[in-house]
C-alpha cells in the first residue's frame, strides 16, 4: 500500500501511524496544532503522549487535513470519542468514494447515544458501511508503539472491509481476527471503561485482588447484559473486544480509565482527577450515556450506576461499594441461564 492516513496524533494514532508504517510506504499523521503536531514534525517524536518512540522518516505529521487523506486506500480515526463526528464532517468534502475507514476510538456519543459507526453513517451516509470497519481489543499504545506482541479484533458489515483492514494491520506482532458483531466489539471497548473506573476507585480505596477480581467479573456479566440490550453477540464480549480488553485496561499501570479511578478513590474530584491524568478518560463519559439507556431500557447496571453517582452525584465510593455489596442476595448460575435464555 503506499499511503494511509492516521487522524488523530495522540497515544493511539502514533502508534498505529508506528505500527503500519513497517508495512506502508508512507503514512501521513494527521493533527492539530494546538495538539504539537508542528513540534512532532521538526523533532521527529511525540513527547507529550508518546515520549521516547522515535518517528521513521515515512511516517509525516500534519495539520493540513486534506494533504493527509489524499490518495490515500485507508484512513484510520485514532481521535477521541466525543471529536468523532466533528472529524468526520471536516472530512466530508475530502473523501473519496471507496475509500475504507477504520475507527480505532472506543466510547459513546454523548449527545446522542450512538455508537460510532452509527456515527459515520449519520455524517458520511448509509453507504459508508460498506468500507467502514472497527478495530478494537486489548491494544495499549505504549506496548504497540514498542512492538510487543498485541491480539486485536476487528469488525464490520462488510467481510471485504474487515479482511482489508486485518491485511494492512496484521503483522508479526500485531494479530488480528476478524468479527460481523460491530454492535458487540464496539459495545466491549465503550463499556469496559467503566468498569476500570470502578475498578480503580477500588484501587484507590486500598482494596485488594479480591475486590478487583469480583468487579472485573461482575462487569463483564453488566457488559453482556447491556451489550446484548442493544444488539450484540454475547459471545463477542468473552472475546478479544470484551473480556480481553476488559482485563487490560482493568490491570494496566498505562490505562488512563484505572489511574483516573484510582484518584476518585483516593478523594479526588472528577475535574481534578481528569486535570492529572491529561488525557481522555472516555468512561467519565460512556458512564452517562450508559446510565440513561439503562434507565431508559430497565436494564440493571449496579456498577455502572454505582460508578455514575459517585461522578456526578457526589456520593462518596466507600460508602457506594458497601451499598453493594449489600444488594438483595442472587443465585449467580441462575442469573446466567436467565441471561441466556433471553438471547
Amino acid at each position: 500500500m503506499k499511503k494511509i492516513a492516521v487522524l488523530g496524533a495522540g497515544s493511539w494514532g502514533t502508534a498505529q501511524a508506528l505500527l503500519l508504517g513497517k508495512k506502508t510506504r508512507k503514512i501521513a499523521l494527521w493533527g492539530r496544532v494546538d495538539d504539537g503536531i508542528e513540534v512532532m514534525r521538526t523533532e521527529r517524536e511525540n513527547k507529550r503522549f508518546l515520549p521516547g518512540v522515535r518517528l521513521p522518516e515515512n511516517v509525516e505529521p500534519t495539520s493540513d487535513l486534506k494533504a493527509a487523506v489524499e490518495d490515500t486506500e485507508l484512513i484510520v480515526l485514532a481521535v477521541p470519542t466525543q471529536a468523532v463526528r466533528e472529524v468526520l464532517k471536516m472530512l466530508v468534502p475530502h473523501l473519496k468514494p471507496g475509500t475504507f475507514m477504520v475507527n480505532t476510538a472506543k466510547g459513546l456519543e454523548m449527545e446522542t447515544a450512538m455508537r460510532l459507526s452509527q456515527v459515520a453513517a449519520d455524517v458520511l451516509g448509509a453507504e459508508i458501511r460498506e468500507h467502514y470497519a472497527v478495530l478494537s481489543g486489548p491494544s495499549h499504545a505504549e506496548e504497540v508503539a514498542r512492538g510487543m506482541p498485541t491480539v486485536v479484533t476487528v469488525a464490520s458489515y462488510s467481510r471485504e472491509a474487515a479482511i482489508f483492514v486485518q491485511d494492512t494491520f496484521m503483522s508479526p506482532v500485531f494479530r488480528v481476527y476478524t468479527n460481523p458483531d460491530v454492535a458487540g466489539v464496539e459495545l466491549g471497548g465503550a463499556l469496559k471503561n467503566i468498569i476500570a473506573l470502578a475498578t480503580g476507585m477500588c484501587d484507590g480505596l486500598g482494596f485488594g485482588d479480591n475486590t478487583r477480581a469480583a468487579l472485573m467479573t461482575r462487569g463483564l456479566t453488566e457488559i453482556t447484559r447491556m451489550g446484548v440490550a442493544l444488539g450484540g453477540d454475547y459471545r463477542t464480549f468473552s472475546g478479544l473486544s470484551g473480556m480481553g480488553d476488559l482485563v487490560v485496561t482493568c490491570m494496566s499501570k498505562y490505562s488512563r480509565n484505572r489511574r483516573a479511578g484510582e484518584l476518585l478513590g483516593r478523594g479526588y474530584n472528577l475535574q481534578e482527577a481528569l486535570a492529572e491524568i491529561g488525557m481522555a478518560v472516555e468512561g467519565a463519559h460512556t458512564v452517562q450515556v450508559v446510565n440513561q439507556i439503562a434507565d431508559q431500557m430497565g436494564v440493571d447496571m449496579p456498577i455502572s450506576k454505582a460508578c455514575y453517582n459517585i461522578l456526578y452525584e457526589a456520593k462518596l465510593a466507600r460508602e457506594t461499594v458497601e451499598t453493594l455489596m449489600k444488594r438483595r442476595k442472587k443465585h449467580e448460575l441462575e442469573e446466567i441461564a436467565v441471561n441466556i435464555k433471553g438471547w
